[in-house]
Formats: C-alpha cells, structure tokens, sequence
C-alpha cells in the first residue's frame, strides 16, 4: 500500500530531537521576523536544526559555508561577462531576500567583517538588502529570515563576532544532548543496537572529560554516529572508535594513547 500524503510528509522530515525550547523559540522568531545565532560545539545538531526548521516551517533553505576568502560579492551577487554583454547573477543572499527563504551562515565569524556588515540591514526593522553595484535596494520578501552558527569555545582562541552584529540576533545555546537522548540519536542515525549506541554515548563522555588534559576539540554527536555506522557496516567496535573517534580528534601520542585506553575500557 503507497503512504499517504501524512506518512510521506514524516518520511521527507529531517530527524531532529528537540533538547528544550528551542523550536518554539525559533518559530516564535520566524514569525516575528528576528534573525536567530545558533551557538554551540561543533557537531552537537545546529546544521540539523536548522534543516529541521525549514522543513517545519515550510521554507526553502540556503546554506552558506562561511571562509576567510568569502566576499560581500559571494553573497550579494556580480556582473558576469558573456558573449554578448555583462549580465547581473544574484549571489546566495540575494537569492533567499527575493525567495522568502531561510538563509544559514555557517560558521559565520571565518567571513571577513566587511562582508559581515552586509548583513546589519537585513537584522532589523529595514529588511532590506542593498546593491551598490547595480543600484537595486530589496525589500526581503514574507517568510526571508537570517540564521548564523558559530562555535563559541573555537572562536574565543581566534576570531570573535563583533558587539554590533552580535546584537543584531536572538541568540539560541545548543549542546551535546543528555545521554539518553543522545543515544537515541546515535541509534537512529548509526541504525545501530541500542547497546552499543549508550556504549558509543559513555565514551563520548568519558573523552569529553579530556578537554581540561589538552584536548582541543572534544568528540561531537557527529563522530559518534559516525563511528556507528562503521560498525553497524560490519567494522570491529575498536577499529570503528578509533578510526571516526581517536584519530579525528588529536595527533598528540599521549592523548591517542589515552583515548584508546578509554575506547578498550568502555567496550571490554
């Protein structure tokens, strides 16, 4: 029997687990039309999130992967030359002010700051874009709304976003869910046994532990489903830990050396 339109609806929705507030926080802020920052670690479920939303919402999504070589013409939009002239291309910002979509700027502190600033008049009451290149002011159209994500613990060793565009955002805190979220997370994207799932979950802990003992970055959600799918594919649980867990996180042999023995003592 085909599913119905309800059952197809459900199957296309990202898999998000709310941990709070925060979808009706971030519909309230949709409505009212406030740009929204996700903080938190990496791979602890803002990318997720943020994909959930859309989907719940009914809007189309439009991700920017946010660099140090990103330009306000990135965003905006350039003149193109062809064989018969130059012709205007909207740029990923432009697109989503004319579409009434989401746009998420990921990581969006690696961006220089001057092509930050191209984003202040859309954070307020003005809702617009302005092109200096062709002229053209766009009013954002119902339903454009402005997202932007950053690490909070990477960025204070090395950039920082300034007070004046911080201030332009409703700011949402995420982190690593409870255990047993997590491992309900961990089993439905690794399709992995529930056992092995809290035994994935118990390491990641225990490893998170390490950050105070030198460990810059500590095992995200991201690396334990990883890990999950390696050996739900048929990998040894040891091998799967250390090839999507230990080795990502550090180079350093006294941390590999100790994270393995975690890895030996959480799985005997």
């Amino acid at each position: 029997m085909a599913p119905d339109a309800a059952q197809t609806a459900a199957l296309d929705a990202p898999y998000y687990l709310p941990t709070g507030d925060e979808v009706a926080v971030f519909e309230q802020c949709h409505a009212r039309s406030l740009a929204v920052m996700l903080k938190g670690p990496t791979g602890c479920g803002k990318t997720r999130f943020i994909e959930y939303m859309a989907w719940r919402l009914g809007r189309p999504l439009i991700t920017i992967s946010c660099h140090d070589d990103l330009t306000a013409s990135d965003l905006v939009g350039r003149f193109l030359i062809r064989h018969d002239g130059t012709a205007w291309q909207d740029g990923p910002l432009t697109r989503a002010v004319r579409d009434g979509a989401i746009c998420y700027l990921d990581e969006v502190v690696e961006a220089r700051q001057d092509t930050v600033v191209v984003l202040h008049p859309l954070t307020d009451h003005r809702r617009m874009l302005p092109i200096d290149k062709t002229g053209e002011t766009i009013h954002a159209a119902e339903g454009f709304q402005l997202v932007v994500s950053y690490n909070p613990g990477y960025q204070r060793m090395l950039k920082d976003m300034k007070p004046s565009t911080r201030q332009r955002f409703v700011a949402l805190d995420f982190t690593f869910p409870p255990p047993e979220r997590e491992a309900a997370i961990v089993e439905r994207e690794g399709d992995v046994d529930p056992t092995i799932a809290r035994g994935l979950v118990g390491l990641g802990q225990r490893l998170r532990n390490l950050h105070d003992r030198g460990l810059a970055e500590v095992p995200s959600t991201r690396l334990l489903i990883a890990a999950a799918r390696l050996i739900t594919s048929g990998i040894p649980v040891h091998l799967a830990c250390y090839t999507a867990i230990v080795s990502p996180l550090s180079d350093e042999p006294s941390l590999i050396g100790a994270m393995r023995d975690l890895v030996d003592a959480t799985f005997v």
